[in-house]
C-alpha cells in the first residue's frame, strides 16, 4: 500500500499497544514513517515498538503514559520532537468504553470516559497543531469516532457523546486549522474484532458477522488503511469529514438483541 507523502513522515498514535493502534502504526512504519507508539501499559508500548522495528528498523518509539492527562500529552510531544525532530500526524487513538446504564451511571464513570476520549484527544491535537504551526508543515490529524457515535446504543450514552463529540471535533478543527495546511478528519469504526473485544465477548466476531450487512466483522487494518489514505496527500483535499468503516452498519445493520 503507496500513498503520498507519508514516508519520512513523523506520527504519534495514542493507544497503540495493540488492537487498532497497534495496526495504525504498523501501516505507518510500512510506508516510511516514523512513528511514536503510546500506551498506558508500558508493557504493551515496549513491546509494540519492539515488533515494529524487528520488521521496519529505526521506525518506532515507545512512550508509555495516560494519554488523558495533559502532562503526559505534553511530554509525549516534547519527547516526539526531540527525538524525530518535528511532528506530521497525530492519531488520537486511546480511548475507553464503559458499559452502564445511563439511571445509574456515576459522576466518576462519567468523568473517567470523558478525560481520556475528550480531553485527550482534544489537548494532544491542540499540542501538535501548535508545533505544525511553528513548523509550517502540512499536517493531518484523524480521530477515533465509533459507530456508537452515529447510532443510540443501550448502556453507552457516555461513550456515545464523546464519539459523536470526536465527530464534531474534526469539523471544527478543519475550519480553524485548514488556513495553516492542517486537516482533521475522523473514521468511525464498526464492531471491529480485537484483543479487547474477544474479552468481552467470547463469541464477538461470530455475533457481528451475523449483525453486519456484509456479513463480517471488521478487523483492526480494516480501520488503519483508512487511517492511513486520511493522513495522506493523496486526502489532502478530505476535510472535516467522517469516515464509517464499519461493513455497513450504521446503514443497516443489526443489534445483539435480534439475535435472540
Amino acid at each position: 500500500m503507496s500513498y503520498a507523502g507519508i514516508k519520512d513522515k513523523v506520527a504519534i498514535v495514542t493507544g497503540a499497544g495493540e488492537g487498532i493502534g497497534f495496526a495504525i502504526s504498523a501501516l505507518l512504519a510500512a510506508s516510511g514513517a516514523k512513528v511514536v507508539l503510546n500506551d498506558f501499559d508500558e508493557e504493551k508500548a515496549v513491546k509494540g515498538a519492539q515488533n515494529l522495528n524487528e520488521k521496519y528498523p529505526n521506525s518506532c518509539m515507545p512512550f508509555a503514559g495516560d494519554a488523558g492527562k495533559i502532562g503526559c500529552i505534553n511530554s509525549l510531544v516534547d519527547f516526539t520532537v526531540t527525538h524525530f525532530g518535528k511532528v506530521n500526524f497525530v492519531v488520537p487513538n486511546a480511548g475507553i468504553t464503559l458499559f452502564g446504564n445511563f439511571l445509574e451511571f456515576t459522576p466518576e464513570s462519567f468523568q473517567k470516559v470523558m478525560e481520556l476520549n475528550l480531553q485527550g484527544a482534544f489537548f494532544l491535537a491542540q499540542r501538535v497543531a501548535k508545533e505544525l504551526i511553528k513548523q509550517g508543515d502540512r499536517g493531518s490529524m484523524v480521530f477515533m469516532s465509533s459507530q456508537v457515535g452515529i447510532q443510540a446504543y443501550e448502556n453507552l450514552t457516555a461513550y456515545g457523546m464523546t464519539k459523536a463529540a470526536l465527530r464534531m471535533m474534526a469539523k471544527n478543527l478543519a475550519y480553524v486549522l485548514g488556513k495553516h495546511k492542517i486537516t482533521a478528519n475522523a473514521v468511525a469504526p464498526g464492531a471491529t474484532l480485537t484483543e479487547r473485544t474477544k474479552k468481552e465477548q467470547p463469541d464477538y466476531e461470530g455475533i457481528w458477522g451475523k449483525l453486519n450487512p456484509n456479513e463480517r466483522v471488521g478487523k483492526p487494518e480494516d480501520i488503519a488503511k483508512t487511517v492511513l489514505f486520511l493522513l495522506s496527500e493523496d486526502a489532502s483535499h478530505i476535510n472535516g469529514q467522517t469516515i464509517p468503516v464499519d461493513g455497513g452498519w450504521t446503514v443497516g445493520g443489526k443489534y445483539p438483541e435480534d439475535l435472540i
